[in-house]
């Protein structure tokens, strides 16, 4: 009760300075910071604003170089249109047409070091610049009909005799990415390091170049690959890490006997360490990640985290000296920076100690580089897209290096975020972000919207989409709760990994919880709530629909599993269906997941218009999802509309069905609450 006085008391009217609100478009319109590189002496940083063209749905980018010790900055042509590949110690290489080139003043004149690279993709110099790694599909096995039987070449026809025939949004056609090595100025001779081999580096469907990279002294190449095909891919999640003696030609698995992903390799900058990110359960796509570190004379390995109650969100960097590795991770609803000092024996049985640097209501979305005691890394919050900070690493301050949506900010109405904690209702405390309109006056009464967060295992956290934007919503005139439910991370591995089997169980009994607690408040309209979430997000609206005993007015489903039987019978990464599901539907006795858990076995219970979004090329959670939904709530006489986007996968990519999405949403919200 107490809590709640409290933030009473802070939620009192805001005055606008300007009397605009956040806008679909202007969402869109926003500059998009990403860091490009950093010079090899970390004193100057070069990054990129791309911003869509509404009108072409073209992404332009201008670059910017900022120095990091002044932190003066201006606008830059030193690419001349060309991508930049990395920038060391031998200068600055960039690709254009095909081309590497090598520029040793910053930009200002380039010289040609290797052709016949339009084909490679994720490029990548060795430090002592006499070596180039790439990777390109190439054919391992023919499943096009027109290459099986060479008289018929117009057919479209497909061939497949095991699993793993599609992946995201893509089909199997009979092709796997390889990495291959070649001499600087002699691309054409390229070796197929992994020639004969059926397997993926880059890993699909998200795989980049830091799938492979180049020890210091230029004579290893470290990669990672799952080196498994067909059934045994489809239920596995053991990728590894694989050592390519460049001279001898021979390869090495150096985290062999390691069972789940093992990914993200990274050297010290001595080259006497490699760390990486680890998963110890195969199967188990969201398991605690931790970071092992290996030293690469002995081999001896040690898990760094191991003791520590928390996962690693997927991005991690070596300090400058080696004797750190920083990284980020969710905790208590955001994501902070932290630090873990290495050993230089890795044999001693004491194990370091995480220690957190920054504390706020944001996310420390990636890490860009090291100045000194400063870090420079990406940031978030529910306000604000992301934008490059400097955090002191003594006391975890950060000041802002960019300002690229200042202007557009400042006449916008911010949105008040507030943690409140929740008890379930088996008596343990919830987090639950509440997001409160711009100008929020609790004398008055606002429409109310649960979010239903996807993954299942992915925080909610201070993000920022340019879909499933909290700041939007409240500029929409609604009050947006966003609980921290079972599943989530940030709050200790046992809380995050409590979802897995459970997914129609207790995780409900959260969502209910959350939304009922804030419902007390007098400035929420009871008679006005929705529900709304994608993945398993809209799993968990179709679920609701069938349980919530009339509490949600209206409800929105996007790629939401609505028959689990089904799902599990056209999903492509059946390891997240047998671990989260627990086993297929024909076991005995059969998973609660497609019984009592299925949400397509409620529908007799469904009584509240709903709104389903379907993309037309997510193999995750395939188009009959969606379909079967829409027409079983047509079929009970429900008020529904279907949006079917049918060139996006699991996300919306397209600026413009980007913006549909958003109309459609914000229109029925309106229509039905």
């Amino acid at each position: 009760m107490k809590k709640i006085a409290l933030s009473l008391l802070m939620l009192t009217p805001l005055a606008l300075s300007a009397q605009q609100v956040l806008t679909p478009e202007l969402l869109w319109s926003l500059g998009r910071v990403s860091a490009a590189g950093t010079s090899p002496d970390n004193k100057t940083l070069l990054y990129k604003v791309a911003q869509t063209d509404l009108a072409t749905e073209k992404s332009n980018s201008e670059y910017y170089l900022l120095n990091l010790d002044n932190n003066q900055q201006a606008k830059t042509t030193i690419l001349e249109g060309r991508s930049l590949v990395q920038w060391d110690k031998n200068g600055m290489y960039s690709l254009k047409d095909g081309e590497l080139f090598l520029s040793k003043d910053q930009g200002k004149t380039w010289n040609r070091v290797a052709s016949g690279l339009k084909d490679a993709e994720n490029l990548r110099v060795s430090p002592d610049g006499q070596w180039i790694a790439f990777s390109k599909p190439v054919s391992v096995e023919k499943i096009l009909g027109s290459e099986i039987y060479g008289d018929v070449k117009n057919s479209t026809a497909q061939v497949y005799t095991d699993l793993n025939y599609r992946h995201w949004d893509a089909w199997n056609e009979g092709k796997a990415n390889h990495v291959f090595l070649a001499r600087t100025g002699n691309a054409a001779e390229a070796k197929d390091i992994m020639a004969g081999e059926p397997y993926d580096c880059p890993q699909k469907p998200f795989g980049g170049s830091e799938d492979f990279i180049f020890s210091p002294d230029s004579k290893t190449l470290v990669y990672v690959s799952k080196k498994k095909t067909g059934k045994a891919y489809a239920q596995s999640t053991n990728t590894d890490i694989y050592a390519y003696d460049m001279a001898a030609g021979t390869t090495v698995n150096w985290s062999e006997g390691m069972m789940g992903y093992d990914q993200a390799p990274a050297f010290s900058p001595d080259g006497k360490k490699i760390a990486w990110l680890s998963m110890r359960r195969d199967g188990y796509e969201a398991d605690k990640n931790d970071i092992i570190v290996m030293d690469v004379a002995s081999k001896a390995h040690m898990n760094v985290t191991v003791g520590w109650d928390e996962t690693v969100d997927g991005g991690f960097a070596w300090s400058t000296t080696g004797s750190d590795i920083y990284f980020n991770a969710a905790l208590k609803g955001t994501l902070q920076l932290f630090s873990v000092r290495i050993p230089s024996n890795l044999l001693v049985r004491m194990m370091p100690a995480v220690v957190q640097v920054t504390k706020g209501d944001f996310d420390v979305t990636g890490i860009v580089a090291q100045n000194g005691n400063n870090l420079v890394v990406s940031r978030t919050d529910m306000n604000h897209a992301a934008e490059l900070f400097k955090v002191d690493l003594k006391d975890g301050k950060m000041n802002a290096l960019t300002h690229v949506n200042d202007v557009a900010y400042s006449k916008i109405g911010m949105s008040q975020t507030k943690m409140r904690m929740v008890q379930t209702t088996d008596g343990k405390q919830m987090g639950v972000w509440v997001i409160y309109p711009p100008n929020f006056d609790p004398a008055k009464k606002y429409p109310t919207l649960l979010y239903c967060q996807g993954g299942p295992q992915s925080a909610v956290s201070q993000f920022y989409s340019v879909r499933w934007n909290f700041q939007l919503m409240a500029a929409n005139g609604y009050i947006v709760v966003a609980p921290n439910r079972r599943g989530m991370p940030g709050w200790g591995t046992a809380w995050n990994e409590a979802i897995s089997g459970d997914w129609g169980g207790q995780p409900m009994q959260d969502y209910l919880a959350a939304i009922d607690d804030v419902a007390k408040e007098s400035y929420v309209d009871k008679d006005r709530l929705g529900c709304v979430g994608a993945s398993y997000g809209g799993y968990s609206v179709f679920m609701l629909a069938g349980i919530h005993n009339n509490r949600f007015k209206s409800f929105i489903a996007h790629d939401g599993l609505f028959d689990m039987k089904s799902w599990y019978g056209t999903t492509e990464e059946l390891w997240f269906a047998n671990w989260d599901l627990g086993g297929n539907y024909w076991t005995k006795p059969t998973p609660k997941s497609y019984e009592q858990f299925n949400p397509s076995n409620y529908i007799d219970k469904w009584n509240t218009p709903i709104m389903i979004i379907q993309g037309g090329i997510d193999f995750r959670v395939p188009i009959e999802q969606g379909l079967e939904a829409f027409q079983a709530a047509q079929l009970r006489g429900i008020k529904s509309k279907l949006l079917y986007l049918p060139n996006e996968n699991h996300w919306v990519l397209h600026a413009h069905n980007g913006l549909v999405w958003q109309r459609e949403f914000y229109k029925w919200l309106k229509e039905t609450l």
